[in-house]
């Protein structure tokens, strides 16, 4: 199987041989609307630039997206379905663990080749993409900072995705001031007491491994560890399954420790680290994100133009009318510029630039603006039709709103970019 295999070259033909040779991106939503001409265009095709060996990935990503996501995207959202089994099919192409490193099972990809799959995933369904993205974060977590019997214990299964993960470190009373999070973990000999909760947790309650963010310590980031979690623990349990606007094929819930214990052989790295680990996780959650709003706009774009040529007012086609041919000529402008952006910023994070973390912050900021934005006005395009649930434009936009909250709002984006540049 792919997840297995030890070099980048054998990945590569291992995906050959699972995809067809087509970049088409086809969709199938049952009685909704017909995507009509399907061909990418030039201006904004995202394997301009890429290698080889990227644009194969990309290719098993598009094609996985038309074939296994997008058709089950409308029913997913209205029925709140967690598509556990098609997770699984997209761990067996390697996208369970695709920048954890081989020998336990990841695909050993660099962060640029994650933030092209995201975006291609992301054509086919936002919500299950950007799960899909957080469960990548967690295993390279404890891939990174997990010694060697944590990583083969947890990576394996996390890989494969027979085990799924959910990161931990909102609380009903720190969000966007995470550093002042209050859930405890007392240390009682080779064991931590754990109390407190989480709040938005995506995959709460069906989810198998917990990263939870605890304070050991004194106030502040530097009293902060982080432990790992399984389900079943005693004493951990879930709040009632969150109703949202989007992201409805993954569930969000509360998490409660009440006299949780949990073994300090949990604990990743050293006591005080949590807040970094928590935060290097963040930085690589934030392209993720960003690629994934790529993706959505990316679809958005070709779903207004495939509109605009179909659409007639006034006696004449949509797409004959000047400014909506200027209106789709500035989303594709934005979508192009946010792509670049945000493929700079997996490029400095990969290289571990000092500039990394701005960039990222950046990336995010502007991306999941830019797209939401694209998304927003694509949904304008289409008229009453664009507020009808047949119409995939609505769900592309309900699910990406929340990119410009998670992952640190795009406020605190706007913070750290200027706290690196006043420190410069």
């Amino acid at each position: 199987v792919v997840w297995l295999l030890g070099s980048r070259s054998a990945l590569v033909m291992a995906w050959r041989g699972c995809c067809r040779l087509e970049l088409q991106l086809r969709r199938c939503f049952g009685r909704r609307q017909a995507w009509g001409r399907r061909g990418i265009v030039s201006c904004i095709d995202p394997s301009v630039g890429l290698t080889e060996e990227q644009k194969e990935f990309q290719r098993v990503a598009f094609d996985f997206a038309a074939k296994e996501l997008a058709p089950h995207m409308a029913e997913w959202d209205e029925k709140e379905i967690f598509p556990v089994e098609t997770l699984r099919k997209a761990s067996q192409l390697g996208f369970g663990g695709i920048y954890v490193q081989p020998d336990v099972g990841g695909s050993g990809l660099s962060r640029l080749d994650t933030s092209i799959i995201f975006e291609a995933l992301s054509t086919g369904c936002v919500s299950t993409t950007a799960y899909i993205s957080i469960h990548n974060m967690c295993a390279w977590m404890i891939d990174t900072f997990g010694n060697e019997e944590q990583r083969h214990k947890f990576c394996p299964s996390l890989c494969n995705m027979e085990k799924l993960a959910s990161y931990c470190l909102t609380e009903p009373g720190s969000g966007s001031d995470a550093a002042s999070l209050l859930t405890s973990a007392k240390r009682k000999g080779d064991t931590y007491i754990l109390n407190g909760s989480k709040a938005f947790i995506s995959g709460g309650g069906d989810t198998d491994v917990y990263v939870v963010m605890c304070r050991t310590g004194g106030p502040g980031a530097k009293g902060i560890s982080c432990l790992v979690l399984e389900k079943g623990t005693p004493g951990m349990s879930f709040g009632k399954k969150e109703r949202k606007v989007g992201w409805n094929s993954q569930p969000t819930r509360a998490v409660i420790f009440e006299d949780c214990v949990v073994p300090v052989a949990n604990r990743l790295g050293e006591e005080g680290q949590g807040f970094n680990i928590a935060m290097k996780g963040l930085n690589g959650g934030r392209v993720n994100i960003a690629s994934c709003s790529l993706g959505a706009a990316h679809a958005c774009v070709l779903l207004a133009r495939d509109h605009l040529s179909v659409r007639k007012q006034f006696g004449e086609f949509l797409a004959s009318n000047q400014y909506l041919q200027f209106q789709l000529a500035e989303m594709a402008t934005r979508l192009v510029a946010a792509r670049l952006m945000v493929r700079n910023a997996a490029r400095a994070l990969q290289e571990n630039r000092e500039d990394a973390v701005p960039l990222c912050s950046m990336a995010k900021l502007f991306a999941t603006d830019e797209c939401f934005a694209i998304c927003n006005q694509a949904l304008q395009m289409h008229g009453g039709y664009g507020y009808l649930k047949d119409y995939a434009v609505q769900q592309f936009v309900r699910d990406i709103r929340v990119h410009q909250i998670l992952e640190g709002t795009n406020e605190v984006m706007r913070m750290i970019v200027a706290r690196s540049l006043l420190q410069a």
